[in-house]
């Protein structure tokens, strides 16, 4: 299993950046795919995930701001953030789980991993 993320940056808060997952090695269309965030000095948090089937559920933090999509066809996941917000600065991270369906609560506890991207917002 690969995952590379892609698309972080540095944006004044009100802004917008899309995050990318390429995946591979495995049945992407498959897994539930997440996206998580890791602020300094914090721990790693759920921000959205996405199950096979395109059911959707996002942290109360980013509802009506982020939104996760996947494209299983190119085997991508994305992140559109909106409105950024400096609290929303983060190492983000996607990851896989093995399972089609997404657990019903929003955990870390993730199969596979990617080495993440940085997101900064400044105020």
């Amino acid at each position: 299993v690969q995952l590379v993320e892609s698309g972080g940056g540095s944006m004044q808060a009100g802004g917008s950046l899309r995050l990318s997952c390429a995946a591979s090695g495995f049945t992407y269309s498959s897994y539930c795919m997440g996206w998580f965030r890791q602020a300094p000095g914090k721990e790693r948090e759920g921000v959205a995930r996405i199950a096979g089937d395109g059911w959707t559920s996002y942290a109360d933090s980013v509802k009506g701001r982020f939104t996760i999509s996947r494209d299983n066809a190119k085997n991508i996941l994305y992140l559109q953030m909106n409105n950024l917000k400096p609290e929303d600065t983060a190492m983000y991270y996607c990851a896989a789980d093995r399972s089609f369906w997404c657990r019903a609560t929003m955990t870390v506890d993730f199969a596979d991993w990617g080495q993440g991207t940085q997101v900064s917002v400044s105020s």
